[in-house]
């Protein structure tokens, strides 16, 4: 079954407000104080906003339509996991002040997810009858929270490494220090632990619901556990190797990326029983 039409044309008015933010986030990555700088981010929320808005009803018109949630194919986990990073960046971005003149960072990983939705194909998935649990939602919201904390924690641990180069000097000048911007860094990859941690505590009691086993090291599981070791890793390197946050700032970057690929290649690129990608 397609995409419904209204669902349709919900979700590509979505993106063409992504994609006003995305223009707006040039003039609103500008110093602070700034007359055009403080219009460009007050526009760029108010775009954001309603982006949010629209994706929200592009995601609930699909439910309706095909009875179950975002969770089956390639085209709903992209669509649903760009929904829920904008969600939670948008809400970091409205509380966390050092984060208004660093939207320029995470403008490429929401234009991939938003390319490689247009390119998906929106048709209908099976739903599989182990989804047919509580278990499901718990594990998409924990993981959902997982991935969106952590590209907030790259974002401000990024912009110390950009600084090292003129024009990221330039463009971040008027942020936070590299130090307080490590330091929210650091408080934003330790909530995505947390939520990494339930993520494979509720998959484990999933898997044990649906398959008589806890855990069974395929593909997925084995990547999961890898990029939460990777998350473990960055966090004992900063207590105990005191990095510089530039290089912190980077060690996410890597994890993220790792995680990355974990939710969005491994689940569909595997030939193993285990193909729940969230």
């Amino acid at each position: 079954m397609p995409e419904t039409m209204p669902g349709s044309i919900a979700l590509f008015a979505a993106l063409a407000a992504y994609a006003v933010v995305g223009m707006l986030a040039v003039p609103a990555g500008a110093a602070a104080g700034h007359s055009a700088a403080d219009r460009a981010q007050a526009f760029a929320g108010v775009a954001l906003a309603a982006a949010l808005a629209l994706h929200t009803l592009a995601l609930a018109l699909r439910w309706s339509a095909l009875g179950h949630g975002p969770f089956t194919t390639m085209h709903e986990i992209l669509s649903s996991s760009l929904w829920s990073l904008a969600l939670i960046f948008a809400l970091a971005w409205w509380w966390v002040g050092e984060l208004r003149g660093a939207l320029p960072v995470v403008l490429p990983v929401w234009a991939v997810l938003a390319a490689w939705l247009l390119m998906a194909d929106a048709r209908a998935g099976h739903l599989p009858a182990t989804y047919a649990t509580p278990l499901l939602y718990l594990h998409a919201v924990v993981g959902k929270l997982y991935l969106g904390l952590l590209l907030v924690a790259v974002v401000l641990g990024l912009v110390p490494a950009l600084r090292r180069m003129a024009w990221g000097a330039r463009r971040f000048a008027a942020l936070a220090d590299d130090r307080r911007l490590d330091e929210l860094a650091h408080r934003f990859a330790a909530y995505a632990l947390v939520a990494d941690t339930l993520m494979l505590i509720v998959g484990a009691v999933w898997a044990q619901d649906a398959w008589g086993r806890y855990w069974a090291w395929d593909p997925l599981e084995s990547w999961a556990f890898a990029s939460w070791l990777a998350l473990v890793a960055a966090l004992h390197a900063r207590a105990t190797l005191r990095p510089n946050p530039w290089q912190f700032g980077l060690w996410l970057a890597g994890t993220f990326a790792l995680a990355f690929l974990t939710f969005f290649g491994v689940p569909f690129l595997s030939t193993a029983p285990h193909k729940g990608a969230i």
